[in-house]
């Protein structure tokens, strides 16, 4: 089997071929593009890429023509010798990932399905959305404070009508630019919202997690969007640890020492648990949120509020995982172990 590596660019991108035996058979620059003709004339081949935009596409590409796919970490590839004393070019990097690939199995990210990336993107656009509209509309806060006035609360619906009440009169032309905007900005997120609950409403999976308490549909597709096959994991701790929620470490020795919690893996979707978290903690009335709230309520006595929030949000990461894993609904009598 041949191995080709590409170093893949914006416009063009290096490709280096080896035999298995480690000779280069070939090597030149291909339109990134039109990556899939050049690879649909070539016999069965390993292909190798590092994480970029464009890699997960180019791997598609390639499992599609019969070939095997690798997609390599951006952080391993140092340590292969990509970029070996601060020697780097494109041609130098296709040749070290080929030649390693001669020499040994590179490991590969998973390369999720074109259906997770798509809801992962679709709850990306919304989430920048959501972001642009509070970066505008606390500029308009900020505003109004310099002014000496303050701004009812309410929705983000009433935004305008609010802040024309604490102004009392016509705001400027630079005000009234910004408001329009955020009436447009209202426009698309709830056009965003609408098509994020139809795609949950349509996926089985997704119904199933939202029986737990806390669990609304944002942070069901982010769930099933980030783990993609529920079966690349063999338990909820390993789930936990992908998602970063588990507390690192720094021993050495006879030195021990505890840290807080990793922060690796999706970050995106680490932050909706911990929202939702915070949520089932304090505001869910729901009977059956009661076991887990009792539960997380002892830890808060014990170790504080913040600590209690994390843990929670760790114990709905695997909760959800075992819903999906087994096909079942949430069942609140089980509830939770009092410690």
């Amino acid at each position: 089997m041949d191995h080709v590596a590409i170093d893949l660019g914006a416009k063009k991108s290096q490709i280096c071929v080896r035999s298995a035996d480690g000779r280069i058979l070939e090597e030149k620059r291909w339109p990134t593009g039109e990556l899939g003709t050049y690879l649909a004339g070539r016999p069965t081949s390993r292909v190798v890429v590092e994480t970029c935009a464009e890699a997960f596409c180019v791997a598609d590409a390639a499992r599609r023509l019969g070939h095997e796919a690798r997609v390599v970490p951006a952080t391993l590839v140092k340590t292969l010798g990509v970029g070996a004393r601060r020697l780097k070019t494109d041609r130098r990097d296709a040749r070290t990932l080929s030649e390693v690939s001669c020499r040994i199995d590179l490991p590969s990210v998973h390369i999720p399905k074109r259906e997770s990336r798509d809801r992962k993107t679709m709850c990306g656009m919304r989430e920048a959305l959501v972001g642009a509209r509070t970066k505008v509309i606390n500029t308009v806060r900020g505003w109004l404070r310099s002014r000496g006035r303050r701004i009812e609360r309410g929705g983000r619906g009433s935004f305008r009508q609010r802040v024309k009440a604490a102004w009392e009169g016509q705001v400027p032309s630079y005000v009234e630019r910004q408001l329009q905007v955020i009436d447009v900005l209202n426009v698309q997120i709830k056009a965003a919202d609408a098509e994020l609950k139809s795609w949950v409403e349509a996926d089985e999976t997704c119904g199933r997690l939202m029986t737990v308490p806390g669990v609304g549909p944002l942070t069901a597709l982010r769930y099933v969007a980030a783990l993609d096959d529920v079966t690349r994991f063999e338990s909820a701790h390993q789930v936990e640890s992908y998602l970063g929620l588990v507390p690192g470490e720094y021993s050495s020795s006879e030195r021990q020492q505890r840290l807080s919690i990793t922060k690796a893996g999706p970050r995106a979707l680490r932050w909706v648990l911990v929202q939702a978290a915070w949520a089932l903690h304090m505001r869910c009335r729901k009977p059956e949120a009661l076991p887990l709230q009792l539960w997380s309520h002892r830890i808060e006595q014990r170790r504080g509020k913040r600590t209690a929030i994390i843990a929670l949000a760790r114990k709905l990461a695997g909760i959800l995982y075992a819903l999906w894993r087994d096909g079942s609904v949430y069942d609140g009598s089980r509830g939770a172990k009092m410690i």
